[in-house]
């Protein structure tokens, strides 16, 4: 008996350790940024001179193969944080995104959508339960209260204030965020990649709510009746020859995968925020182009690539074929026809 008493009082010893220290890892995050695997290399003795017998003599000495001593400043072992620098993401249709300094940018292209947006970003802002500390509509300026950061990968959460500001230079629409401090536990944080991270997930943060809302628009423009996806034929700046879709770019790229496998279009691979889509084109049977009710447009078998571009209330689409050359006029003039009972299919479905 008593025997088993004491077998059991051991059981509880150990059941309680473990969830002690069950508890304490799962509030230890530090190994979500530490490396994983072996820092023997750590306890590696230094270089120290070379001790050789007496009267044995050594090669001339020279700088070819020497190993410099080196001071490590930073942190190492499992005190070194391996996460990657954050990077902004062009989430939006036509950008490009950089950071620089304190500052994370997503450019756009200057176009009538862009020229909407600033009512859009104060509304993502503030659905996201960002508080607003100071707003200038008429130079679409503001100023965020501190915004406190909740991540998986830290032991103690930081916040931060920001500026949010929307400038228009020539052709280019500059969402930018600028970090105006960073704080963790009340002690200021200056340190570059600390900063950069928590900027660039404000940035991200912004543009998510923004890429949301887009497809929201999109998804209601769809499955309605105000969704028009008449095709003429049009060119570029430059007079190269491409189809133009009467609708936006977020309704006519939902529609884009659907229409072009209805005319042997296989997709390989896109990219929505540049506009590119890369293509491997079968020519169907004769059957396909009677069910869609369009001639067949001839074009040769192989890989093409398509970009496609944003106009605001109208979207483009430039053919590049096998040998990277821009359909002639009259392969895309043929197009016009293909594209348009395409479109008028997929949209029923």
């Amino acid at each position: 008996m008593a025997y088993l008493l004491q077998k059991s009082m051991v059981a509880k010893v150990v059941g309680a350790s473990l969830f002690m220290l069950l508890a304490a890892c799962s509030s230890d995050q530090r190994y979500k940024r530490q490396v994983n695997g072996n820092d023997e290399y750590l306890k590696a003795p230094a270089l120290h001179a070379l001790n050789s017998p007496s009267g044995m003599i050594l090669p001339v000495q020279t700088g070819d193969y020497e190993v410099l001593p080196v001071s490590a400043n930073g942190a190492v072992g499992k005190g070194l944080d391996v996460r990657p620098p954050a990077q902004p993401l062009a989430l939006l249709d036509g950008s490009r995104s950089q950071y620089t300094g304190d500052t994370a940018v997503i450019q756009l292209e200057n176009n009538a959508q862009a020229r909407e947006l600033w009512p859009r970003i104060v509304s993502v802002i503030q659905s996201k339960g960002y508080t607003i500390a100071t707003r200038q509509d008429a130079s679409q300026t503001l100023n965020t209260d501190w915004v406190q950061w909740s991540r998986a990968d830290e032991d103690v959460q930081y916040r931060g204030r920001y500026q949010v500001s929307l400038g228009t230079k020539g052709y280019q629409t500059s969402l930018t965020v600028k970090s105006l401090g960073l704080e963790q536990q009340g002690q200021p944080v200056t340190a570059p990649a600390i900063v950069q991270r928590y900027t660039v997930m404000m940035l991200n943060s912004v543009a998510e709510g923004l890429e949301k809302l887009n497809d929201e628009q999109a998804n209601k423009l769809a499955s309605g009746q105000t969704a028009d996806l008449s095709v003429i034929s049009g060119a570029d700046d430059s007079g190269l020859p491409l189809l133009v879709v009467r609708s936006s770019y977020s309704v006519v790229w939902q529609h884009l995968p659907a229409a072009l496998g209805k005319i042997g279009m296989k997709v390989k691979d896109t990219s929505r925020p540049l506009g590119t889509i890369s293509i491997t084109y079968e020519a169907p049977s004769s059957g396909t182009w009677e069910q869609l009710g369009a001639k067949d447009p001839d074009l040769v078998d192989g890989d093409y690539k398509l970009q496609v571009g944003d106009l605001g209330n109208r979207s483009t689409l430039q053919f590049t074929d096998p040998k990277g050359h821009t359909l002639t006029q009259s392969k895309n003039d043929a197009l016009v026809a293909v594209f348009q009972a395409a479109f008028g299919q997929s949209s029923l479905h």
